[in-house]
């Protein structure tokens, strides 16, 4: 069944009519799934402060899943600076920070799946003074242009401030009265909605309700619906709520996707030239330079400064499809520097704005790293720069517990718990299931001898693996779970799974072995896989196609929240120093040594 989503205006504080009016549509139309704010959320005077505090604080509740993007009004840096330091929020959290119960902000720009639904969004507005609170980030727009580029359609794009000129080649009846382009509008937006082509775009600001008729795109089979709304209580009495159930575009045929209605008009960003028919997509103009509009270099300098910024999709993920048509540089050095923890902000300007609060290094050097990074260049530049690899520099080899001859053993970085560990592979492999039968003996020897050593302490051992197509050097990740705890790992999966959309491939079996065997048949090499060792002989097994997204740190994230530590989902809040590295590895050793494969 599709999911049911409820779309709000400007709310300005007004949480008590707000939710009178939704719980009013949710009797009588449904049950929806969730609400989506734009427009100011908080409110713009210091009178509805006590009734808007009532909810934030528990007294009053907020009766299904909200979410917003308007962080400006009063209160809101007070608010907002209280969810930001909450531990629950620490991380990267693209699908919300948590106000209180059922509320969450939107942070910045992002995108994450919603019952199913691709959902982006830009929160704050435009300013020449870019705040804490309340405005968006030249970075924030980058981020979105390199979502843009990801494979897959988009289904709701949430901005605040509509798009300059989305009235263009629309029937003059449905203009509403009293709109004006100048007023809440901005050419960024319209800029965005070309690149992201959302199925629906929604916005808010200008106090007014707009259904623009479906417009075609370029270069794209699909049709984006526009919906401007009006503010919460408006004296016009224009509608400030609208309710949708869209089919996930992930879940339809490609005939359905390029489906139009007979009122499907052309993009209102391109002049009549530049663009496809709605009857027909697949012709392009005669104008071969029209075909790139999005990427026009001298254009984009103009208005980006571009050509001396870092491309945010090939510095964050190692490749970017626009190549050489990219307005941004591609640094390989860059790149090496982020996966190495450097926060892109001082990469890109030299400076962060977040200052002490950020949880990224300000510094191109790790602590005690002699070794600056290195071009590429020569056939060993991958294991020279990799932090696997045993023949790199960049090795840190205080961490090693035991080698074999495929596989060894290591004190995970920034570990969840203090035993902590994972099984990584001598030689540079994107995953542990594309190795050797030989190999995979030994990985089950340093399996089975870490499940006696835990087992001895009164705990399990759960095995989990991101094996991304895009993966460098494979690690199996190995946590150690208080026996009164393992009852309910399956449960904690399988809930965050709800929560992202998705449902585990379940499978039961009698040893390790016979597990690991099942799960090196599901590698094809097309999509990257998920996978999870659960104690009892349980594979929990997740399919991630390339059109997806999927967080890399869910293993970590899921089990942080089952052992109560939230604080350690992200490793960067974990780091020791190299000192108390070592104490931890000796340790270690010290109760794994009668069970060491390799001893």
């Amino acid at each position: 069944m599709a999911p049911r989503i409820l779309l709000c205006g400007d709310v300005f504080g007004r949480l008590n009519q707000l939710f009178k009016r939704v719980s009013s549509v949710n009797k009588s139309a449904g049950p929806f799934d969730a609400l989506l704010c734009v427009g100011q959320f908080f409110p713009d005077s210091p009178e509805l402060l006590d009734d808007f505090m009532s909810y934030i604080e528990g007294g009053s509740h907020i009766p299904l899943p909200t979410y917003f993007i308007g962080d400006y009004g009063v209160a809101a840096p007070k608010v907002l600076m209280a969810a930001s330091k909450d531990s629950a929020n620490r991380g990267f959290k693209m699908d919300g920070f948590k106000v209180c119960d059922n509320l969450y902000w939107l942070k910045g720009s992002g995108k994450f799946n919603l019952f199913g639904l691709s959902v982006t969004y830009l929160s704050g507005r435009k300013s020449s003074n870019v705040q804490q609170f309340g405005t968006f980030s030249e970075d924030d727009v980058d981020a979105l242009r390199a979502i843009a580029e990801e494979p897959g359609v988009v289904d709701l794009f949430l901005t605040n401030e509509w798009p300059s000129g989305i009235t263009n080649g629309a029937a003059a009846s449905d203009i509403p009265s009293g709109f004006s382009e100048s007023s809440g509008s901005d050419s960024i937006i319209s800029e965005l909605v070309q690149e992201i082509k959302p199925r629906y775009h929604i916005a808010g600001s200008k106090g007014i309700y707009y259904a623009r008729e479906p417009y075609s795109n370029v270069d794209a089979v699909h049709t984006t619906r526009f919906i401007g709304l009006a503010s919460v209580g408006n004296k016009d009495k224009q509608k400030f709520i609208h309710a949708i159930s869209p089919t996930p575009a992930s879940t339809m045929s490609s005939t359905e996707i390029a489906m139009k209605t007979t009122n499907t008009t052309l993009s209102p960003y391109m002049s009549t030239k530049e663009n496809v028919s709605p009857n027909d997509t697949t012709k392009r103009s005669a104008d071969s330079d029209s075909q790139h509009w999005r990427y026009d270099v001298s254009q984009k300098r103009q208005k980006h400064e571009a050509g001396d910024k870092l491309c945010f999709k090939f510095v964050s993920s190692g490749s970017c499809l626009r190549g050489d048509t990219c307005n941004f540089r591609h640094d390989t050095d860059a790149r090496e520097h982020c996966l190495r923890g450097v926060c892109f902000d001082f990469l890109n300007k030299g400076k962060c704005e977040r200052g002490p609060d950020c949880r990224f290094r300000h510094s191109l050097q790790d602590e005690g790293d002699k070794h600056p990074s290195r071009k590429p260049g020569s056939e060993n530049t991958r294991s020279r720069e990799c932090w696997f690899c045993l023949s790199s520099p960049n090795v840190e080899s205080h961490l090693i517990i035991s080698i074999g001859e495929n596989y060894y053993l290591a004190l995970a970085k920034g570990p969840l718990v203090e035993d902590h560990v994972l099984i990584v592979p001598v030689e540079h492999m994107p995953n542990t299931l594309s190795l050797s039968s030989e190999s995979e003996a030994e990985l089950l020897r340093f399996q089975n001898s870490l499940k006696r050593c835990f087992k001895n302490q009164e705990k399990e051992v759960l095995f989990f693996e991101w094996a991304s197509i895009r993966g460098t050097h494979a690690n199996l990740q190995v946590i150690p779970i208080p026996s009164s705890k393992a009852v309910m790992i399956e449960k904690a999966f399988n809930l965050a799974a709800q929560k992202l959309g998705f449902e585990f491939v379940v499978k039961k079996f009698d040893s390790i072995s016979d597990g690991r065997k099942f799960l090196k048949t599901q590698t094809d090499g097309n999509s990257s896989l998920f996978y999870a060792e659960i104690p009892g002989g349980t594979i929990l097994l997740h399919h991630v196609e390339e059109k997806d997204t999927f967080p890399a740190q869910f293993g970590r994230e899921v089990l942080a929240g089952l052992l109560n530590m939230a604080d350690n989902a992200d490793w960067r809040n974990r780091k020791h120093n190299k000192d108390e590295e070592m104490k931890i590895v000796e340790d270690f050793k010290d109760r794994f040594q009668e069970y060491d494969p390799n001893h």
